[in-house]
């Protein structure tokens, strides 16, 4: 089974939902047989590259709201997030253009790190402080991911991997994709938000088993059986 997610960096349900689906594979009977795919989503593309400033300024101006409801919306975010087993503590967080890091995932896929890399982004946008547009803070964060250092800023002083990070939000668009996180199961079934880890783990059983029937052999006519109320 494939799983296709699409994630922004800066998105704490995305954070979240992915924990909870690794919670929701952890004990799947077909765990080994399950390929989950990091995809790029930029809930604010237009966002200056390099620039940052606090969470908290920005989610008061973006949602015409008091530092004191952002307080309290964050509070009840953390809760989730807690309960989940991670980390969540925005009050160092810098919010800024995740472009940078989502090449980083790219490049990461190429060594099978794709998972691991958007793991560690997000631990450290919501819990450490991270600013998630400059280079020497990704920089270290790669390389305690296992990616070569040097190559990290060589690929973030050029274009690299800007094509992938184009091509997997085209298809999110092309998908009706508007708000992430998004999981695509076998590229035919689609799950959208921050589902509970008994609803991602129900969507599991489900998929597997439109994908994977059994196949009779044979007329059951022929073998004897017992039903709940005979026996032939």
């Amino acid at each position: 089974m494939r799983i296709d997610v699409w994630s922004d960096v800066a998105c704490p349900f995305c954070y979240l939902g992915e924990r909870r689906l690794e919670q929701a594979l952890a004990d799947f009977p077909h765990r080994d047989q399950v390929t989950v795919v990091s995809r790029s989503f930029e809930l604010d593309p237009a966002a200056e590259r390099g620039e940052h400033r606090p969470m908290a300024e920005a989610l008061v101006q973006k949602f015409g709201s008091t530092a004191a409801q952002v307080e309290a919306m964050q509070r009840g975010i953390a809760a989730q997030v807690n309960e989940a087993g991670l980390p969540f503590d925005t009050s160092r967080a810098m919010v800024g253009n995740t472009a940078d890091a989502h090449r980083l995932v790219h490049l990461a896929d190429e060594a099978g790190l794709a998972r691991e890399m958007m793991r560690a982004l997000h631990r450290a946008y919501f819990s450490e402080g991270l600013r998630v547009g400059d280079a020497d803070e990704l920089v270290a964060l790669a390389g305690k991911v296992g990616l070569d250092e040097a190559r990290v800023r060589e690929v973030l002083a050029g274009d690299e991997y800007s094509d992938a990070v184009r091509d997997d939000q085209t298809r999110a668009r092309q998908l009706g994709i508007t708000g992430v996180p998004f999981f695509l199961f076998e590229d035919k079934y689609g799950v959208s938000g921050a589902r509970s880890v008994a609803e991602l783990r129900s969507v599991l059983d489900e998929v597997w088993a439109k994908e994977h029937p059994v196949q009779m052999l044979g007329d059951d006519a022929e073998g004897a059986v017992c039903t709940d109320d005979t026996c032939r």
